[in-house]
């Protein structure tokens, strides 16, 4: 499951999103509001969100300066802006001050909506660390300390078997 966080200061928004992204992608997509960006933030030092997509003009905080915030507490997040307004400088900030990865513009069209999201869940899936088990952690941390120590060769006995003292 995906979970994206949605912030916009108008809450009829916030719920066209979530009826659009419901009926595009159901259950797979667990969508959060907020309508408060400081509320938004504290909800991001709390919980690691997948995708996180903000409108850009907000009373107390705006969508860039926000996102960019996002970025320092979570750099692995999806950050997608919304706005009304698209307009090049903006965007531009956008890419390189908060390392957007998608821009969007009110109003959308559902399917637009839909292939930027798309586009999001797989970049944050790439993004999402592999998980490993425990031994495999131990296994890499002792081959980064001590390069062809987890690497055996062996024997038709069951020996382990020594490599040349003298290469060469």
């Amino acid at each position: 499951m995906t979970r994206i966080l949605i912030i916009d200061d108008e809450a009829p928004v916030l719920a066209a999103l979530r009826r659009a992204l419901r009926q595009r992608f159901g259950a797979a997509l667990q969508v959060e509001t907020q309508t408060d960006p400081h509320e938004a933030l504290a909800r991001v030092r709390d919980e690691a969100f997948d995708i996180v997509m903000s409108d850009l003009r907000m009373p107390q905080i705006d969508g860039l300066s926000l996102l960019t915030l996002v970025s320092s507490l979570r750099p692995d997040t999806v950050r997608l802006l919304l706005t009304a307004s698209a307009d090049f400088e903006t965007a531009q900030r956008a890419i390189n001050d908060a390392g957007l990865f998608r821009y969007l513009t009110k109003p959308w069209l559902d399917t637009e909506l839909a292939a930027h999201m798309e586009a999001a869940i797989a970049e944050a899936a790439r993004r999402r660390p592999a998980v490993q088990d425990p031994h495999e952690q131990e296994r890499l941390r002792l081959e980064a300390l001590e390069p062809g120590l987890t690497h055996v060769e062996w024997g038709p006995q069951g020996e382990v078997l020594m490599p040349p003292l003298n290469p060469g």
